[in-house]
């Protein structure tokens, strides 16, 4: 049987830094997940908008959230919000985006190592131990880079880690999947030898929230409504 496997190389790591121009919201379709229209927007599946000044008796739903793109048609986007039966509009609705830095000479990655608290839930009518599952702890993201004190995405990382700073990350892999998530610098520690290249080996991404993993959807048109994520 020929192998399946897919080649890690190519694989990227960006973190955000900063924001972008702020589109306008043209139209909000309620549902699960929630449809936005945005004419021309170019933004790609996996990235983090803001959303802002939505009408409606629930637009606190959506205001304030930094929400996953998911489902991109050219005019449209989805959002993992359930607003099923609310009342929303599009107002002066925008959605701003952030900006994102790559994160250069990434050797090597592993992670996304967490699993979920578990709750005792035994009693005295107990024939053995009964369990629930708990929160799920999203775990970290260990990389490896070859150090460079003049790449962009290193410094904000280093920043990050000197500031106790919660930043955006999105990991792109060659076959279109993407997750993005939120996370701390824990570790960016250095390491050098004879005849070897200087390195952030261990940098530890601490995952705090959900991870969201897309799909890019290739070859479009604009006519093409957007798709529901797959059930779970």
């Amino acid at each position: 049987m020929a192998s399946t496997a897919i080649s890690a190389q190519g694989s990227i790591l960006q973190v955000g830094n900063g924001t972008g121009s702020a589109k306008t919201i043209s139209g909000v379709a309620v549902g699960f997940p929630t449809i936005l229209t945005i004419t021309a927007h170019g933004f790609a599946n996996g990235d983090v908008v803001a959303l802002a000044a939505l009408t409606g008796a629930d637009a606190a739903l959506l205001n304030g959230q930094s929400v996953v793109v998911q489902n991109k048609t050219t005019n449209t986007i989805a959002v993992n919000i359930d607003t099923t039966g609310k009342t929303i509009t599009a107002g002066s609705g925008t959605a701003t985006p952030v900006q994102w830095t790559q994160v250069k000479n990434l050797k090597a990655f592993s992670g996304f190592d967490g699993q979920a608290s578990e709750l005792d839930v035994s009693n005295l009518d107990s024939a053995a131990k009964e369990f629930r599952l708990g929160l799920v702890d999203n775990g970290n993201l260990q990389i490896e880079l070859d150090y460079d004190n003049t790449d962009a995405g290193q410094l904000v990382l280093l920043a990050a880690q000197q500031g106790s700073l919660a930043k955006q990350f999105k990991l792109t892999l060659p076959d279109t999947k993407t997750a993005s998530f939120v996370a701390y610098t824990r570790k960016f520690p250095i390491s050098g030898g004879v005849d070897q290249v200087l390195k952030r080996t261990s940098v530890e991404l601490r995952i705090s929230g959900a991870i969201q993993v897309l799909e890019e959807l290739l070859g479009e048109s604009a006519e093409q409504p957007a798709k529901p994520p797959p059930a779970a």
